[in-house]
């Protein structure tokens, strides 16, 4: 009787402390700590997550706007009288449509107030793609006084002469030779291309060609063609 009566006890202590155990580890779980598997399962995810390289941003690829360099296609003489820096820059004037650009350059102050007279400021900047073939200043000056000042006060005239000297499209220097539909309905004949080139009947010559606007490509030349 004594034996059995000390097993019983001794099973109900063994059951007892078994109970706690299981009690305490439950706590345990409860209170956010972590079991033998999730230590074992985010240690192995740990592992098998390769580690990820940053990106580049595109913008490190990119030039600035300080590389910019618009003068870079153009040629002839006379672009050594355009200034270096500022709006009337070869990169100032490329940032710009091309009514603005020419009102920044000082080689095209006279034909910039023609424009003006003519009404057609906004007409040129709203194009998309043009060819300007712009007479510079002393072009406008070979011209009698008399006889320019009449021009410059009849508007219709002075569009027509203006308008020959824009073509709808975008030349560039090795496309010059051959003939081109101007915006005022007539014709333009190029011959030769480049540094070569001989623009309208006249056979006005590039001062400064392949100068970049916003919406233009344009030849500074030294005579005032006639339609």
């Amino acid at each position: 009787m004594k034996l059995h009566h000390n097993l019983r006890r001794t099973g109900a202590l063994t059951a007892a402390a078994l109970t706690m155990t299981l009690g305490l580890a439950a706590c345990s779980d409860d209170d956010g700590g972590e079991s033998a598997s999730d230590t074992s399962s985010s240690s192995s995810s740990a592992e098998e997550t390769p580690m990820e390289t940053p990106m580049e941003s595109p913008a490190e690829d990119m030039p600035s706007g300080d590389a910019m360099d618009a003068s870079a296609e153009t040629y002839g003489a006379g672009c050594e009288q355009v200034p270096a820096d500022g709006a009337g820059s070869f990169n100032g004037m490329a940032t710009e449509p091309v009514a603005s650009a020419a009102s920044a350059n000082p080689l095209l102050s006279t034909l910039v107030t023609a424009v003006g007279e003519a009404g057609l400021v906004d007409a040129l900047n709203s194009a998309e793609e043009l060819t300007v073939f712009a007479p510079a200043n002393p072009a406008f000056e070979a011209i009698p006084k008399k006889d320019l000042k009449a021009v410059l006060a009849d508007k219709k005239m002075l569009t027509q002469i203006l308008t020959h000297h824009v073509v709808p499209q975008r030349i560039s220097p090795d496309e010059l030779s051959g003939e081109f539909e101007t915006l005022n309905g007539d014709m333009v004949t190029i011959q030769g291309e480049g540094q070569e080139a001989m623009i309208g009947d006249e056979g006005a010559a590039v001062l400064c060609g392949g100068i970049q606007t916003a919406n233009a490509t344009v030849y500074v030349i030294d005579t005032v063609m006639m339609p």
